[in-house]
């Protein structure tokens, strides 16, 4: 049988590169060799493309890549690929940025296409995609930082000029603890959990240096609760699984640098709340016409019976540990099985 020509990208421009890196050395270790030829793309932090040729090292959050050689000409080299799974978290990796060079170059790939790439990775965007599909949420106000000057977001999309005082006054509809997102970020980065006008103000600032619209939450109170999803058209929910942070909240150290943060997989959940995640799940993926794979995040007040939904992420981390192949190992589908799946989805896309 003739071997598939894969090209596995990792690595990429963002504030989650080092997580890459970790995300997708793994699924190249974990492929099978003797089902596909592997061509190991790196995409450095400023933009250059290269051959990754040290297919056997394990890496960890931090390290460096090394054994590559650059590539000249990217379109030709990509052009020799029969299919692509892109492992890139956030910023021109997983928001339909690079997902429309593969549409352009019509070469098939794993995971979501550029709708719901760029909806799910712009939180604003994915709330309003969540409102209207009638997912319950957490409270939120959205701002924009513009000119030096910030911008409040209604809901029918009209617009007034206000300061950091006002945004303050506004907020306490929210009641702190508040959490202050920029809305195009992955891994937890620029988020900080705030307890008074002055800490929100300095987190606007802050989540403004990695995106110029901002969400303020309501802290939701419950047990995180995350559930993997896969398929094109007919998709199928995983068990769930529950994370323990070592954090106030599961900061991006929580997730990649603190040993204390455990996960429970699967999740010890009442069934019938199990089940209304992974229906929550599904529904969710689809409304932002997911493709290929995405694990869903949640908050459930079992104390209540109430499930709200956080996130959807499109490109989820894909290390040893992360907890979407853990999902599925824990439903059934190990690793490789699991990588094999995602590819023949991506080819039944074309």
């Amino acid at each position: 049988m003739q071997k598939i020509k894969l090209g596995v990208i990792f690595g990429g421009m963002s504030t989650e590169h080092d997580v890459s890196i970790v995300s997708g050395t793994a699924v190249i270790s974990n492929l099978n060799k003797e089902k596909y030829e592997i061509y190991p793309i790196y995409i450095d932090q400023d933009g250059d493309w290269y051959v990754y040729t040290n297919t056997n090292k394990v890496y960890q959050v931090g390290d460096k890549i090394s054994n590559i050689t650059k590539i000249d000409d990217v379109i030709s080299y990509l052009k020799n690929l029969d299919v692509i799974f892109p492992v890139l978290h956030g910023l021109y990796g997983e928001d339909g940025t690079i997902q429309g060079l593969f549409e352009l170059l019509k070469i098939p790939y794993v995971g979501c296409h550029v709708l719901a790439s760029s909806v799910a990775m712009d939180k604003a965007y994915t709330k309003i995609i969540f409102e209207k599909a009638g997912l319950n949420q957490a409270k939120y106000l959205y701002i924009k930082a513009v000119n030096d000057g910030y911008v409040l977001v209604e809901k029918d999309f009209s617009e007034k000029k206000v300061s950091l005082d006002n945004i303050c006054e506004i907020a306490k509809a929210l009641k702190y603890p508040i959490f202050v997102k920029p809305s195009n970020s992955g891994s937890s980065v620029g988020i900080r959990k705030v307890n008074s006008d002055e800490e929100l103000k300095l987190a606007i600032e802050y989540a403004a240096k990695f995106d110029n619209k901002i969400l303020l939450e309501e802290q939701l109170v419950g047990r995180e609760i995350e559930c993997s999803v896969l398929g094109n058209n007919e998709v199928k929910a995983s068990c769930v699984g529950e994370i323990l942070p070592s954090d106030a909240f599961y900061s991006f150290d929580a997730k990649y640098k603190n040993a204390e943060s455990k996960t429970i997989i699967p999740a010890q959940i009442e069934p019938n709340l199990e089940k209304e995640v992974q229906k929550m799940a599904i529904k969710a993926f689809k409304a932002i016409d997911g493709k290929g794979f995405s694990r869903v995040d949640f908050f459930v007040d079992d104390k209540k019976d109430k499930i709200y939904i956080n996130e959807i992420n499109t490109i989820p981390g894909f290390t040893q540990i992360s907890m979407y192949p853990k999902l599925w190992e824990a439903s059934g589908i190990s690793y490789s099985e699991l990588l094999d799946e995602l590819i023949e989805l991506a080819q039944k896309q074309y």
